[in-house]
């Protein structure tokens, strides 16, 4: 062999050393759905949520995922659709599973989210990034259902945990007339009992007045009572809630949905690493990363983060692979969040902020757990009928 063949097989040899072996093309679509009911007119002027929360996120994880995956060879696309209807939902997820999705986020009410679940196939896999409600973690479990949207309980758990380390164990409950404030008043309640809060005072809100004008007579009479060390507001829509601090009949301090508030995530969330989430989701959005754009966000880097690891887009591997001891998500929350292997809730800390700063996050030191502290936060496995993998 001449010395030039052997310059030319040895530098051949050299680069099929030493370049990354590329693996077959994967082309990972994924199935993005929503659709929130019209609320109705508020009684107040509280800020409306943007009608994209929760898809921009999705936008956002795609976008992640396929900086990951164009260097092993994997594509990541987005079906989206924001339904007018519960039935055009449906209708719609019907429709991109006969095109061949098996992958997708929902962001939609409980009753919704079910009927989806009910129409799915056995290899359908769906991540819920739009409802809190306990009952999907504690009873009414799918096999195939995952959450990356905190439930209420684990909301209320996080106040609960502070307001206890914070010695303030007699509150006033203030609870709306909405499905979502009496699902969210009832997380707390349970979230008293478990952390020794007493309820000294427990008042639906019935009033259907514009506060604008009458908050500051009508709400210290309705706050009135002997004492407590605060006020807890239960109104997810905003209809009152806004106008309770500093009308209350004591000098007390408002938590709850309004005042300091337990969220899944808030633009003041800054630390490891998070302002740079917040910036390139700002880049893209125009606004301020939500706690629905950041479920849906989770959730697609979950997808991502499984792909990468297996080369694969089944749903099956990726759902084993989700509760296994391999998958870790990390999602600028200061921990590696893992999902709960009997109701598929992602734990996950929760910040607890008012809309300009962030006071704390819990869990908190000094609440034990025999596994992990992250599950003093929601229904444990003990407490939840469901046993989705085994």
């Amino acid at each position: 062999m001449s010395l030039l063949s052997r310059t030319v097989a040895v530098t051949l040899i050299t680069v099929a050393g030493t370049a990354p072996l590329q693996a077959d093309s994967l082309d990972v679509r994924i199935g993005y759905l929503q659709w929130i009911p019209d609320q109705g007119p508020v009684l107040s002027n509280v800020i409306p949520e943007p009608e994209d929360a929760g898809l921009r996120g999705a936008e956002l994880a795609i976008g992640d995922n396929s900086t990951t995956g164009k260097f092993l060879g994997q594509s990541y696309s987005l079906q989206s659709e924001v339904a007018e209807s519960e039935e055009a939902a449906i209708a719609a997820f019907d429709a991109m599973r006969s095109s061949g999705i098996e992958l997708f986020v929902v962001n939609a009410p409980s009753g919704t989210l079910a009927a989806i679940t009910e129409n799915a196939g056995e290899s359908t896999l769906i991540f819920n990034a739009g409802a809190k409600d306990d009952a999907l973690r504690t009873g009414q479990c799918h096999v195939n259902l995952l959450h990356t949207l905190p439930s209420y309980s684990m909301l209320t758990d996080a106040l609960g945990q502070w307001l206890n380390q914070r010695r303030w164990n007699e509150v006033f409950l203030i609870t709306g007339p909405t499905e979502a404030d009496k699902g969210w008043a009832d997380a707390f309640r349970r979230s008293a009992k478990r952390f020794g809060l007493e309820i000294v005072e427990d008042k639906p809100w019935t009033f259907d007045a514009d506060l604008r004008r009458t908050a500051s007579k009508e709400l210290p009479l309705f706050t009135q009572a002997s004492d407590y060390d605060a006020v807890v507001v239960a109104d997810v829509r905003g209809d009152f809630g806004e106008y309770v601090p500093f009308n209350t009949w004591l000098p007390r301090p408002v938590v709850g949905t309004q005042g300091m508030s337990p969220v899944t995530w808030h633009r003041v969330v800054e630390s490891w690493g998070a302002a740079q989430l917040q910036n390139r989701f700002r880049d893209l959005a125009g606004r301020d990363m939500n706690s629905e754009d950041y479920a849906a966000w989770a959730a697609i880097r979950a997808i991502g983060t499984a792909v990468t690891d297996l080369n694969s887009d089944s749903p099956a591997d990726i759902r084993n692979f989700l509760f296994s001891d391999k998958f870790q998500l990390a999602a600028f929350k200061g921990r590696k969040l893992t999902f709960r292997n009997w109701n598929g809730q992602l734990r996950q800390p929760i910040p607890l902020i008012h809309p300009r700063g962030l006071v704390a996050r819990a869990p908190f030191e000094g609440f034990l757990h025999p596994n992990t502290e992250m599950d003093t936060l929601g229904y444990d496995r003990p407490e939840s009928e469901c046993r989705i993998n085994g």
